[in-house]
């Protein structure tokens, strides 16, 4: 039996742990909306912001800096969404069983984040509209957060939500795919220093991974795979799978921009001045079809990050089992509050982008360490599942591995906001 999206009927999105069916081998199909929920919030207008940056700063080093983000980042979700999926609670509920109110204070810290960001992602929204339409900036910010607005009051707002972002994670990576190919990176060069790098910066790494699994995107996915119905021991196989699925399809996305911006590099092109470097960069690579497609993706990879950041964030500050409608309200309102202090501060700077990438990656051991506490001591919250020591040791190593780079990445995270 296929599980059932309740998520558009009663959005209790709590099913019990065990009590699912276990999906068909097919039935990755009903999780795509999760995973490229999870892919998408990832890819966002910071994302770009964050990879064009640090390849024009590190070049072809920049590859080790990817492949080490993508190795956590599989570590980290494959622990996230098994922990989340086999107990049916979200990352917040298992939070306060544990702890009493640690729920509430994780949820305040995801949602802050998940609110700083947004402002970043509407403003991405309107530069997005502007190279793709010439449309005003400030107008363009407004009509993306129109959109995310009309999403959420749509009744079957979680089928909507589901077809929007794999409709644009489809397109962005075929269009990213065209861009790479025009601009003739130096492949081989690229792959060499995936594994001995020229140079290494700690917080380009930190960054890298807060940006892809800090915050709220930790969560993105799991938390949308648990309205689909898809928990409990049963479902432990394609729970896995999917989590493997979002993180490669986030870092063949990271990989694609790094190429197309590496091949501008690499041509002799100076962008370190440039204030829009990533749209310098595809124009350099492909004339004025690569502005307008550097519009497109760019407005996708806004729209699908006020989402993914506005669903995620609002999943965290109401109740399991609250209404749909309700969350719903409140998610409107997220997106409205964020369109309103863009429109206040009239610009999200490319600084405060890279910054709050990092802060999030700082965030990303807080709530891990309830993940692996869950995993390894509260077998009751998982329905007497027995974890697999390989994927807590896995899990642990990671945790460690993102508090070392996080005390390496202070100094940097200090010397950019000044330097901003």
């Amino acid at each position: 039996m296929e599980p059932r999206d309740t998520s558009d009927s009663n959005g209790a999105g709590g099913t019990k742990a065990g009590a699912a069916a276990p999906v068909k081998a097919t039935g990755s199909g009903t999780l795509i909306g999760a995973i490229f929920l999870m892919a998408t919030s990832a890819i966002g207008p910071g994302f770009i912001t964050q990879t064009t940056n640090f390849t024009i700063r590190m070049g072809a080093a920049f590859a080790c800096a990817i492949l080490i983000s993508i190795l956590v980042d599989i570590a980290v979700q494959m622990n996230v969404w098994r922990v989340i999926g086999v107990s049916g609670k979200r990352a917040n509920t298992l939070g306060n069983e544990v702890l009493p109110g640690l729920g509430w204070v994780l949820g305040a810290l995801v949602a802050v984040g998940g609110l700083i960001f947004n402002i970043g992602n509407i403003a991405g929204g309107g530069l997005g509209l502007n190279a793709m339409l010439g449309l005003d900036a400030r107008i363009g910010a407004l009509v993306t957060a129109a959109v995310g607005i009309g999403i959420f009051l749509w009744k079957a707002a979680g089928r909507v939500m589901d077809a929007v972002v794999v409709f644009l994670g489809f397109l962005m990576m075929l269009l990213m795919l065209y861009v790479s190919i025009q601009a003739q990176p130096p492949v081989g060069e690229a792959l060499r220093q995936t594994v001995l790098p020229d140079q290494f910066d700690f917080f380009v790494v930190t960054t890298l991974i807060g940006g892809t699994v800090g915050g709220y995107i930790t969560y993105s996915g799991a938390h949308r795979m648990i309205d689909t119905g898809v928990v409990g021991r049963a479902n432990v196989q394609v729970i896995t799978r999917s989590s493997i699925i979002g993180i490669m399809a986030t870092g063949v996305m990271r990989a694609l921009l790094f190429l197309a911006i590496l091949g501008v590099v690499a041509a002799g092109i100076d962008l370190s001045a440039s204030t829009t470097q990533a749209a310098d960069a595809f124009q350099y690579a492909a004339g004025t079809v690569g502005v307008r497609l550097f519009g497109i993706i760019l407005f996708g990879a806004a729209l699908t990050s006020v989402i993914g950041a506005a669903f995620t964030s609002v999943s965290f500050i109401t109740r399991q089992g609250a209404s749909q409608n309700l969350r719903n309200g409140v998610t409107v309102g997220f997106i409205l509050f964020s369109a309103a202090v863009f429109w206040m501060l009239g610009q999200a700077p490319q600084t405060i982008l890279i910054v709050v990438g990092t802060v999030n990656g700082l965030i990303l051991p807080i709530g891990f360490t309830l993940i692996l506490w869950v995993a390894w001591r509260r077998q009751d919250l998982l329905d007497g599942y027995v974890y697999p020591k390989w994927l807590l040791v896995i899990g642990v190593l990671s945790w460690l591995l993102t508090i070392y780079l996080g005390v390496n990445a202070i100094g940097g995270l200090s010397a950019l906001w000044q330097a901003g």
